[in-house]
């Protein structure tokens, strides 16, 4: 009997840290299962794909990084298409389909998608499929899970209409029957999903909690926390495909029992324990995601301990020369400055605008705890012998390139792997193979379920649960070292912005940030400090200069970190002194300007007959005298005529100054936030960028503060120009594309 040739198509994504890689592969893997057979390739490597000739259907997953910019290995792939010599028949004969995934909480959501999508279309390709715009400010899940389960019909829709279409073409070319059909969109269902656009997305936002029933696999985290997708329901893998021989009851036991064998009563919901009608449903839980490396320990004479990141080469060792603490120590929060001597470091000349990576290591006391959780403790001077296995079933596999192959599982644990990472739902399905109390799985089954995406928010995403604060809550599961190789993302380097400019401290570099904190939670008996802002921490901590402690002639050398340059090449100084611009930064959203401004003093020292252009800062903070950072250098830039215009708002000094006269009358009058001082001074802000063509910078809050920002610029143009919110955005778009309206900011 002659083989069955499946029906192909094509799978191509562009991935900066690894969610739309990780939701190809998923899409690879699942084909074989609706009959298909996938090509699956990078953007970047175009020797294993050809556009210009392909007749199968091609699936896009694509992401967007940085300043709505296309991720490092798509960036080829949209020049070309970008390329202004292609004919607008270029690609008629190309049939596809596009996911996008993005985050509303940053400018040009999905741009890169948007970007391909637009020159497709231009360029004459025809869309088979809607187009899913996936927001990971409210999970991605959202949008790709009925996103995927509708591509599969729709896959098939194309082949069978492009099948059809070329027997018309061979009837035509053999003298048969013309049919006149319309070929620019195959029989399908292209309005699967009303998530199309910007606005859709900011709609599934204000009612998250009630969509959960379109999820049942998380495929993200955060932009540093993914490795794998987890797949739809509806699939024939998702009820039994296991690690062996295990398999996955989706269904509810009739009546759950605690270890001593008497039902409980739970009288409210929790990380470990559900409520009805969750804890009596039946489960829709992904498909396990596919081991494929066999990893032993071996007890060797000698192993590489190493002490750093393992890219050494690429980074440099910049020693810590001053710490101070910017705050009062009765502030919420802790700011910091740090200053680096980098002058024997070729980013001596960073510009202000710039940022760079700081790498740190776990912290030493979860590592050793993982070690015992994990059972090898004793072994953790142990090398880390890894190998492919020979039967997996996952499509492309690979041993991690950022782990040499003489570590030590202590290196490992401490440089390579990310253990504070928020546990996926692939992860969570994974462990549920090595549980073995019976509720324990069950309730993990339930957080990794499309019927228990609410709880999965609620108790793990929203509460930045880390791996180990979810194995210490499910004691009877022991997942295996190979499962956390395999699906904990790679441990990244943190990113700031350069608060200093070079010509202000030649060879130095300050940045400034707050100690993050992260309270108690369900799963989380005590709080904790984020992992990098807490390594800083307490590296500096025996010399901290704060305000209620002066510095010590006796103090100890502060140690050296490892940091890498990310050069920026549009958050900068306007590059005609002459033009205006406009500085939006609070709390430590000001770094950034603090170099700005700095450079600009010096540049008006060293040219005192240019015309330079006037300048604006907008600061925010709680408290005047507790939290108003860099307070007397800005007063200082204020005095020299650096900065022509300082507008400053506390948020909490005007409640308790309401609370101490119980009359709200002329308080309620002041600014708040700096959103509120914008609308305040609305006129010369929208003659400054629309007349004067200045330039306006937002650094901070993505979340909450540059929205705000956002709508009080909507809301100023709207009401200066006399014009509806639609012209609004448009003069707003025109700011961003002539990059005059520039972000730097953070989730």
């Amino acid at each position: 009997m002659p083989c069955e040739v499946k029906p192909q198509f094509v799978v191509l994504y562009g991935s900066q840290k690894g969610q739309a890689e990780s939701l190809a592969e998923g899409i690879a893997e699942m084909a074989e299962e609706h009959g298909l057979v996938a090509e699956l390739s990078c953007l970047s490597h175009t020797e294993k794909y050809n556009l210009e000739k392909e007749n199968a259907p091609v699936v896009f997953i694509v992401s967007t990084t940085g300043d709505g910019e296309p991720p490092d290995n798509a960036l080829q792939f949209v020049k070309h298409l970008k390329t202004k010599t292609l004919s607008t028949d270029h690609y008629t004969h190309l049939c596809y389909a596009l996911l996008a995934l993005g985050d509303t909480n940053y400018a040009d959501f999905c741009n890169c998608g948007k970007t391909i999508e637009r020159r497709l279309q231009e360029l004459g390709a025809k869309q088979f499929y809607a187009t899913g715009y996936a927001d990971d400010g409210v999970g991605l899940e959202v949008v790709v899970e009925p996103w995927i389960e509708g591509l599969w019909k729709a896959i098939k829709g194309a082949l069978s209409k492009m099948a059809s279409d070329k027997s018309d073409v061979l009837k035509g070319e053999a003298g048969g029957p013309k049919e006149t059909a319309d070929s620019s969109i195959p029989h399908v269902q292209l309005n699967l999903l009303g998530i199309t656009d910007h606005q859709s997305c900011e709609s599934i936002k204000a009612s998250a909690e009630t969509l959960s029933k379109f999820a049942s696999s998380s495929a993200t985290q955060t932009a540093v926390s993914d490795l794998r997708p987890a797949f739809p329901a509806g699939s024939p893998v998702l009820a039994s495909q296991a690690r062996g021989t295990a398999s996955v009851s989706t269904s509810a036991p009739k009546t759950q029992t605690g270890n001593a064998g008497v039902p409980g009563v739970a009288l409210a919901a929790s990380l470990t324990c559900s409520l009805p009608p969750l804890s009596e449903s039946p489960l829709n839980v992904p498909a396990l995601p596919p081991p494929y490396l066999d990893v032993s320990l071996q007890e060797v004479d000698s192993v590489e301990q190493i002490v750093g990141p393992l890219n050494k080469e690429t980074l440099h060792a910049a020693p810590i020369s001053r710490a101070v603490q910017l705050t009062r120590g009765d502030s919420v929060k802790r700011a910091l400055l740090l200053e680096l001597d980098v002058s024997a470091h070729p980013m001596a000349t960073y510009h202000p605008g710039d940022s760079f990576d700081v790498f740190c290591p776990n912290k030493a006391e979860e590592v050793e705890d993982m070690l015992h959780r994990l059972g090898l403790h004793d072994q953790r001077n142990h090398r880390v012998h890894m190998s492919l296995c020979k039967d997996t079933k996952k499509k492309v596999s690979q041993l991690p390139s950022y782990m040499s192959q003489n570590i030590s599982l202590l290196s490992l644990l401490t440089w390579c792997l990310e253990i504070r990472s928020v546990p996926k739902k692939a992860f969570l399905r994974a462990l549920v193979e090595h549980t073995g109390d019976g509720v324990q799985k069950r309730r993990l089954q339930e957080l990794c379920s499309r019927q228990g995406n609410a709880d999965y928010n609620l108790y793990v995403r929203d509460s930045s649960l880390g791996v180990l604060e979810l194995l210490a809550a499910f004691p009877s599961c022991s997942p295996p070292l190979s499962l956390l190789i395999e699906l904990l993302p790679k441990l990244q380097p943190r990113p700031y912005s350069a608060a200093s400019s070079c010509l202000r401290y030649p060879g130095k570099l300050h940045f400034v940030f707050n100690v993050v904190e992260f309270p108690a939670c369900s799963g989380r008996l005590v709080g904790r400090r984020g992992l990098c802002t807490g390594w800083l921490f307490d590296l500096i901590n025996p010399v901290l200069v704060s305000p209620e402690k002066e510095e010590s002639s006796n103090s100890p050398a502060l140690p050296k970190i490892h940091v890498s340059l990310r050069p920026s090449c549009s958050f900068r100084l306007p590059a005609d002194v002459s033009a205006p611009f406009i500085m939006v930064g609070p709390g430590t959203g000001v770094a950034p300007f603090i170099g700005f401004l700095q450079q600009r003093e010096q540049e008006r020292k060293e040219n005192p007959e240019a015309v330079f252009g006037e300048t604006w800062l907008f600061f925010g903070c709680r408290h005047r005298d507790r939290d108003y950072l860099f307070r007397e250098e800005l007063e200082g830039f204020v005095s020299s005529g650096t900065l022509s215009h300082l507008k400053v708002c506390f948020s909490r000094d005007e409640e308790e100054e309401e609370e101490e006269e119980e009359e709200a009358t002329t308080s309620a009058a002041r600014p708040r936030y700096v959103q509120h001082n914008l609308l305040r001074n609305s006129q010369h802000i929208t003659d400054t960028l629309l007349k004067q063509n200045g330039y306006f910078y937002v650094c901070g809050d993505a979340k909450n503060m540059a929205k705000d920002v956002n709508n009080a610029l909507m809301e100023m143009i709207q009401t200066e120009l006399q014009v509806d919110q639609l012209d609004a955005m448009k003069a707003l778009a025109v700011l961003r594309e002539e990059k005059r309206y520039l972000q730097d900011i953070w989730g």
